[in-house]
């Protein structure tokens, strides 16, 4: 009977590590993701999800225009749809814009034709609303599997993650966001935040704007530069 224990023992952990690989922002097991350069470096890179949002993104902007920092835009097709004029003030004001899927499904739950569909469709009304934008794609919830990778780039879509992140989509206090990202900086990150919500148009994303600005300033003056992914990307090759 033990060597059958060891066997499903076996069987149960790997199971486990599987389901922590798919929803773990860097984990590479099911295929490489972009999650920042070589702790150390003194640069940081803002990204948000979950947007267009009324009024937070554009509130949002103006506090990146205050600092004249640009970041990357992750936008749900569906709000997008809905609100094309604020992803146009996101691309003009020089921001990088990538896709976020269309309804913002768990897209390991789905059919390699959903998968694809969610893609096809975000991308289709991204080019509908501002043309021209990056092939930066993040997965809902962070959420992937071998065939979420792999559909991505046959779509020409580059995987990108996160090895920071505020918690902020339940919108707590900007001290609390603040003071989450703070312990996790080490250089090199790219940082998850959020402008919208994926539950409706309307999300309270104001404490993430004001933890934004506070950010800012902190890592500003401690000699820190902010680039958007493609810069970030850049920078490394």
């Amino acid at each position: 009977m033990l060597p059958l224990a060891l066997s499903a023992g076996t069987a149960v952990a790997a199971a486990v590590a599987a389901g922590y690989q798919s929803m773990s922002p860097t984990g590479q097991w099911y295929g490489r993701t972009f999650t920042g350069v070589p702790r150390g470096s003194k640069t940081l890179a803002l990204t948000y999800d979950d947007g267009p949002n009324d009024p937070h993104t554009l509130l949002l902007l103006d506090v990146l225009a205050k600092h004249n920092v640009k970041a990357s835009f992750f936008l749900i097709g569906r709000y997008v749809r809905q609100r094309p004029d604020i992803a146009r003030e996101i691309a003009k004001a020089g921001h990088t814009i990538g896709n976020h899927s269309f309804t913002h499904p768990l897209l390991t739950l789905k059919t390699e034709g959903e998968i694809r569909q969610q893609l096809v469709d975000c991308d289709s009304v991204l080019n509908d609303s501002i043309g021209e934008h990056s092939n930066l794609f993040r997965p809902p919830f962070g959420g992937r599997r071998p065939a979420v990778l792999r559909i991505a780039r046959e779509l020409n879509l580059e995987p990108i993650m996160w090895n920071v992140t505020g918690y902020d989509w339940n919108a707590p206090r900007a001290e609390i966001i603040e003071r989450k990202v703070s312990k996790q900086i080490r250089g090199g990150n790219v940082i998850l935040l959020h402008d919208g919500g994926h539950r409706q148009m309307g999300g309270d994303r104001a404490q993430t704007v004001v933890a934004t600005d506070h950010l800012i300033a902190r890592y500003q003056s401690e000699g820190y530069e902010f680039l958007t992914i493609p810069e970030m990307m850049g920078s490394q090759a």
